[in-house]
């Protein structure tokens, strides 16, 4: 057995220790992202649609600005740190990348539902029970079980979605799907 030398071991990654620069920049970061939060409270509270339309564009250009301080502030070290914490955050909960013979066929029952649903709806709306004044509901939760059929399906479908577009994927199927 060969001994493992020092140059040809796997390098980790260091993660940067949050200092105050990369806090403030990550808090400026989550405030340019959470300010479309305030949108729908302005309108319930009763300000003018003009009024709106008004933050609504000046919010556009400082969430642009804030996100560059943000990266100006952190420098390269804390944007390394906020993209790991984000998307370390986001794949803890993503789907994994091989699921189960049953969650699978549910995903795609979800979905076919959901299509079904969609293509037929117009052709069949007056025989769909309380269709008319519920349009929205049956809308909602047409893509609820879109999204919760693709989250069930897996990482593994994304890669199946993904070869439709590349010309020359070519399918390979297993003999004995247990061996894959």
């Amino acid at each position: 057995m060969e001994a493992i030398k020092k140059e040809d071991a796997p390098k980790k990654t260091a993660v940067p220790k949050a200092g105050w620069r990369i806090k403030i920049g990550f808090t400026i970061f989550i405030a340019s992202v959470t300010w479309p939060i305030l949108l729908p409270i302005l309108s319930m509270v009763g300000v003018s649609t003009q009024a709106v339309a008004a933050f609504t564009g000046v919010m556009a250009v400082v969430a642009e600005v804030m996100m560059l301080a943000a990266a100006a502030i952190a420098g390269k070290d804390g944007f390394a740190y906020i993209k790991q914490r984000i998307f370390g955050f986001i794949k803890s909960y993503g789907p994994p990348q091989v699921v189960s013979s049953a969650r699978y066929k549910t995903g795609l029952v979800m979905i076919s539902l959901s299509l079904l649903y969609a293509f037929l709806s117009p052709y069949f709306a007056g025989y769909i029970p309380g269709w008319a004044d519920h349009r929205v509901v049956y809308a909602v939760v047409g893509d609820i079980l879109v999204l919760v059929g693709l989250f069930l399906l897996g990482g593994n479908f994304w890669d199946k979605l993904r070869a439709l577009f590349i010309h020359k994927a070519v399918v390979v199927i297993a003999e004995n799907p247990a061996e894959s």
